[in-house]
């Protein structure tokens, strides 16, 4: 990772341990298509500098997107909830049953993104879900 973005993460970082609780990072995945269109996960890239600088585990395959869903940058709130509807799946279910997990993006619209990704987690036995972004739009 690059140095600013680790210095940019460490300076993101609350002053406690509260926001982490035993919890795993897990980021929100790219569809496998896009991902090798761009070449990286920035949400990825973002969960590893956080597990690199807290210690904490990063599960970047426990949370796949199972739908190449279209852009949702030109959709209100309603369409984007509809548009990420069932498109992603807990694939590793043994990695974040019971404990917290904290979902990383790398920005929060609406957060229909979010809210999807969190009833997954939920739903496969998740404790709790924390959700952590860089940016609001």
């Amino acid at each position: 990772m690059a140095k600013p973005l680790a210095a940019f993460v460490a300076a993101a970082l609350p002053d406690g341990a509260e926001l982490w609780g035993d919890g795993v990072f897990v980021p929100v995945p790219l569809h496998r298509k896009r991902r090798r269109e761009r070449g990286f996960n920035q949400a990825e890239a973002l969960a590893s500098a956080l597990g690199r600088l807290t210690g904490r585990p990063v599960e970047k395959r426990a949370l796949r997107r199972v739908a190449d869903i279209p852009p949702q940058t030109t959709m209100g709130r309603a369409e984007r909830m509809a548009n990420v509807r069932g498109a992603f799946r807990v694939v590793r279910p043994e990695r974040i049953r019971g404990r917290v997990v904290v979902l990383v993006d790398d920005v929060f619209t609406t957060g229909s993104t979010l809210g999807e990704c969190a009833r997954e987690l939920r739903g496969a036995g998740a404790a709790d879900v924390r959700a952590l972004t860089v940016a609001r739009a």
